[in-house]
């Protein structure tokens, strides 16, 4: 409970209205009490103008300042502050507390903290001590919470009751997406990834409804390849070990003799099985990021040549023809040799594997930026725009009936784009049915020389 969105949402609420009630409260009372001290200054002045003001015309009317004492001790009754009232010379003639009559009057030696008033130059001095200070601090909380608690304790407990109903429907609303991935997200669990979240809502729990469901898109794809591999990793390898298993089971019997072309063909097979084991090895070190690379600085139109040379026998028995056209003045390149010859080597394969007799195979190159590119166009069967996207996929083929002589084990183009991606470069494909493909591919050219 405490741990749940809807908790949490409501003490946000309160906290928020608690602080902002606190903070007005304490900003009046802050203000009360700057009023109140203000308010008190100005009745002191008052007082103390209106004393002098006073002493002034007494003094005019009676033409001294006998019997003062009265007049002063009624006044300072009145105002409850003690007033002293010294001649010219500084003599006390009047005192309210009726104690320093006679006596000479220092106010810097006085305990009344008394301060003068200035205004009958000639005639004397008035001094009128601060009045007893109330409680400031007292009146301007009472004041406050007499005028405005009430309106605070309303106010909070409204405001309240007003965040416990958004918390209610706001929750609800905002939460519905979210509670929609977690069951989505469980069934993800039990492995069924069919499931999507609605993606219609806006702002940023909208952008997560749909990377959520772009994700799940990316698992059911991968789930799907996943089972699609198994089956063809299966299907390969029972067709290799289903006729090794034929061959020994017919030797074995007597039907057939372990001559040199029984031996021979167990041997192709057996050479099937260690080429397929291979590339998987190959793909699942790409995949894990471990596929290592020898970089070194090489010369790409020698490994060119080396890799048509080593292919030009097999388009030589299908009367294909296997030219090359290289620009002049190729940089070297950054390459694992081995690496790039692997790739020229599954791309030309499969260039000749899909080319009928008397078609044309061409090997090109030329520099790009700081990158070389290198393409293999033939003039095969070509490839349908809907499978353009597929063909690089494990165990994938376009012709679904082709036998596995004919159609390989569908993960040469595969292997080849995880070794131009290991060396930072890109591999396209683009093909038109019945007039051939060309797959294109990029690799770093080498820094020249200072």
């Amino acid at each position: 409970m405490i741990h749940s969105l809807n908790f949490r949402l409501l003490a946000a609420f309160a906290l928020v209205i608690i602080v902002v009630i606190g903070s007005a409260f304490f900003l009046a009372h802050r203000t009360a009490r700057i009023e109140l001290d203000r308010f008190e200054e100005r009745v002191e002045l008052g007082q103390d103008t209106r004393v002098e003001a006073e002493l002034a015309h007494y003094y005019r009317l009676t033409g001294g300042w006998e019997g003062v004492q009265a007049v002063v001790e009624q006044w300072g009754g009145f105002f409850q502050r003690r007033i002293i009232l010294t001649d010219a010379q500084g003599t006390v003639i009047a005192d309210s507390a009726a104690s320093l009559i006679g006596q000479p009057y220092a106010n810097e030696k006085s305990g009344h903290n008394m301060f003068r008033v200035p205004g009958m130059r000639n005639i004397g001095t008035v001094y009128i001590a601060p009045g007893e200070s109330p409680d400031i601090t007292g009146a301007s909380l009472d004041i406050t919470y007499r005028s405005m608690g009430s309106f605070f304790l309303w106010g909070g407990f409204i405001a309240i009751v007003i965040a416990i109903l958004l918390t209610f429907f706001l929750s609800r609303r905002i939460l519905a997406p979210v509670k929609a991935i977690t069951s989505t997200a469980r069934h993800f669990g039990r492995g069924d990834f069919s499931h999507r979240v609605d993606s219609r809502v806006k702002g940023e729990l909208g952008e997560l409804a749909r990377s959520f469901n772009s994700m799940a898109d990316d698992l059911e794809h991968t789930q799907r390849l996943r089972r699609n591999m198994v089956a063809d990793i299966a299907h390969e390898l029972r067709t290799p070990l289903s006729n090794l298993s034929g061959y020994l089971e017919a030797i074995r019997d007597g039907v057939i003799k372990p001559d040199e072309d029984v031996i021979k063909s167990l041997d192709e097979e057996v050479a099937t099985l260690a080429r397929l084991i291979d590339d998987l090895q190959e793909l699942s070190l790409a995949d894990a990021g471990e596929l290592k690379l020898i970089i070194q600085t090489e010369d790409i139109t020698r490994l060119i040549k080396e890799a048509v040379t080593a292919v030009r026998p097999k388009a030589a028995a299908r009367d294909l023809s296997l030219t090359t056209r290289l620009a002049r003045g190729l940089p070297k390149a950054a390459v694992d040799a081995h690496r790039v010859k692997q790739v020229l080597h599954n791309l030309l394969e499969n260039a000749v594997a899909h080319t009928g007799r008397g078609g044309k195979i061409t090997v090109a190159a030329r520099a790009a930026e700081n990158q070389i590119s290198v393409s293999v166009s033939d003039t095969g069967e070509g490839i349908a725009a809907a499978e353009l996207p597929l063909i690089f996929e494990r165990f994938y083929r376009v012709d679904k009936s082709r036998a596995r002589v004919t159609g390989g084990s569908g993960l040469g183009l595969t292997i080849a784009k995880r070794l131009v991606e290991a060396h930072g470069g890109t591999i396209r494909a683009e093909s038109q049915p019945g007039r051939g493909s060309t797959f294109t591919f990029t690799v770093p050219a080498a820094a020249p020389p200072d």
